[in-house]
């Protein structure tokens, strides 16, 4: 199955009178809506069906004509695009105890931070990218990129936690489109036969890797100085980021009248609703999720509001997002993969990082590890770019299912003397299969999408991101509910074991008592200590057993998902259902 990617991006302008029109941008009165759109290197026929009038679509520009050396330095600005947007993900998330400590906040109350920053980073790619066409690529890469530097200067007078989650709202809003950008420029960059092997896997592993490199980066840039050191970092990396955008224009496309007064609304409803649910998930474990009645109310209004935006767009005959093609079997059974994949995944963001943090670790100990993690998913990348295509998705997943399944099985077996040395390979195995993953699958769901036509690519893009932005914080949000929950069991089984009438209890008490004789001369105050540091080794204990058990669920969830993996692989070969397949030999378009 080859596909081929065709960039049809660009800056434009609409001509003017005074501005010759070329034949490359001039709208062709003869082209007729037709079902599947027909892509090649030299121009694109596409028809969206309307809703009040058929609307020709403009041929696209060939492909850009850049020099070796031009082609270099627009990858570099994809790649720091990219990894600015990253970044500011993972600082976010990476340092919630020392924000906590700046903003005079407990560190469950920090995580509003966290939820208001993901919040609108599964919806607003929504929007943006029927802004990008019907208002042009320069303006949205200019006006994107001064909006992100705004929102980075804003940080640096967050001084309370109010301020703090009304700027990173701000910040969420404003990174949603350089992850676009960053795809466009290493589009401009790689040849049309190169797209799929090198620009998919290679902004994907920027936008991944993000997390990992601010874990290794934040204990440096946090030694000296409070949280606005990072702040400092990251407008210093969104002013490099302006100036690339404003001196690297990108190819002209056409413009496109596509914004309809009924996008707002279903726009609305969904952007609510995912909203709702990422802060539903983020603080389930927190608050927990019997114990905190707005929890339950958020989720009902989450349900209602995405309910709401799937029954109206289904009744448009234009529709902003095609829910009867993602509906179809072929498109959720790729969801599903997806979002299996992300609560998977949640083993490495939640359940390592949190396990660490249980054994007291602080972020300095922890550079090496996630240092690795980042090597690893680089490494993948460039076995991706040797060998991805959309046909070889299947291998590539039961690939990565194998390195989850042990590595979860191998972060299974720790005890209170694991540290983050015990940890480097099976990390590193679970880095490497979350790249080795999501690439194939994104060039399998474009491939879908493009076989429908290119105007299914919006439909494509929020499956996409909602299962990756929602679906991670769904994992990690099931992760750390397991861990609470086993962790209540495992004190209870352990509970027993610290009763007075424990005679090997009673011995280690008054070993503790006595070492802290030169503390203090009270014996009631020595027996007390000594009581609540055996009482924290065994709480300590049962948090370790936990997530044990967690990453053991981990372990078997991923064998059943390679199980069902080649269950629906040898099915597909024993009995070709046409929606359990691709049109093979499917030019594709990416815009």
């Amino acid at each position: 199955m080859n596909f081929q990617i065709r960039d049809i991006n660009g800056p434009d302008a609409r001509p003017t009178a005074a501005e010759p029109v070329s034949p490359r941008e001039r709208v062709r009165p003869e082209a007729a809506p037709v079902k599947v759109a027909e892509v090649t290197q030299n121009e694109v026929t596409e028809a969206e069906p309307p809703e009040t009038e058929v609307t020709p679509q403009p041929a696209a520009p060939a492909e850009p004509d850049h020099s070796t050396p031009k082609r270099l330095v627009y990858a570099s600005a994809a790649v720091f695009v990219a990894l600015s947007q990253s970044l500011a993900t993972g600082f976010v998330s990476a340092n919630l105890p020392q924000l906590a400590g700046d903003l005079h906040a407990t560190t469950n109350h920090t995580y509003w931070v966290m939820a208001a920053f993901m919040a609108p980073r599964a919806s607003m790619p929504l929007m943006l990218i029927r802004i990008r066409d019907q208002f042009g690529l320069r303006r949205f890469a200019e006006v994107g990129i001064v909006c992100f530097v705004l929102a980075m200067v804003l940080n640096l007078w967050v001084d309370d936690l109010h301020s703090a989650v009304i700027v990173a709202f701000l910040s969420g809003c404003a990174a949603a489109p350089l992850s676009s950008l960053g795809f466009l420029y290493m589009l401009e960059a790689v040849p049309v036969a190169q797209r799929m092997k090198i620009a998919i896997p290679g902004v994907l592993t920027m936008i991944m890797v993000g997390r990992p490199l601010a874990r290794v980066l934040l204990p440096d840039l946090t030694a000296n100085a409070s949280w606005h050191a990072v702040s400092l970092f990251q407008m210093g990396m969104a002013l490099v980021a302006l100036a690339l955008i404003f001196a690297l224009p990108l190819t002209p496309r056409p413009l496109q009248k596509v914004l309809k007064p009924l996008d707002s609304v279903s726009f609305t409803l969904l952007a609510v609703g995912f909203g709702a649910f990422t802060s539903v998930f983020m603080f389930g474990a927190l608050d927990y999720w019997t114990q905190a009645e707005w929890l339950g109310v958020a989720l009902a209004a989450a349900i209602v509001m995405v309910a709401g935006a799937v029954l109206i767009e289904m009744q448009r005959p234009n529709p902003l997002i095609d829910f009867h093609w993602l509906l179809s079997p072929q498109i959720l059974h790729l969801a599903g993969t997806l979002l299996v994949f992300r609560i998977l995944l949640a083993e490495q963001n939640a359940g390592a990082v949190g396990f660490l943090r249980t054994m007291g670790l602080q972020p300095g100990q922890e550079q090496l590890l996630f240092g690795i993690i980042a090597l690893s998913m680089l490494a993948a990348t460039g076995v991706l770019m040797l060998t991805n295509s959309g046909a070889r998705a299947p291998l590539f997943h039961g690939i990565a299912l194998v390195l989850i399944a042990a590595g979860a099985w191998m972060d299974s077996q720790s005890t209170a003397l694991t540290r983050p040395e015990q940890m480097y390979l099976s990390q590193a195995m679970i880095g490497f299969a979350g790249i080795l993953f999501l690439p194939p699958a994104m060039a399998k769901g474009l491939g879908a999408a493009f076989a429908k036509g290119p105007h299914y690519l919006l439909s494509f893009v929020v499956l996409f991101l909602a299962t990756q932005s929602i679906g991670g914080v769904i994992g990690s949000g099931l992760f750390r509910s397991l861990v609470v929950d086993r962790t209540a069991y495992h004190m209870a089984q352990l509970s027993p074991q610290i009763s007075p009438d424990n005679p090997i209890l009673s011995q280690t008490l008054a070993r503790s008592a006595a070492s802290l004789g030169s503390q203090t001369a009270d014996a009631g105050a020595r027996a007390g200590a000594a009581l609540s540091s055996v009482a924290a080794t065994v709480r300590q204990q049962a948090a370790i057993l936990a997530y044990d058990d967690a990453f053991r669920a981990v372990f078997w969830l991923a064998l059943a998902a390679l199980a069902g993996l080649i269950a629906h692989v040898a099915l597909r070969q024993s009995w070709p259902l046409p929606h359990l397949r691709l049109t093979p030999s499917t030019p594709v378009s990416t815009s």
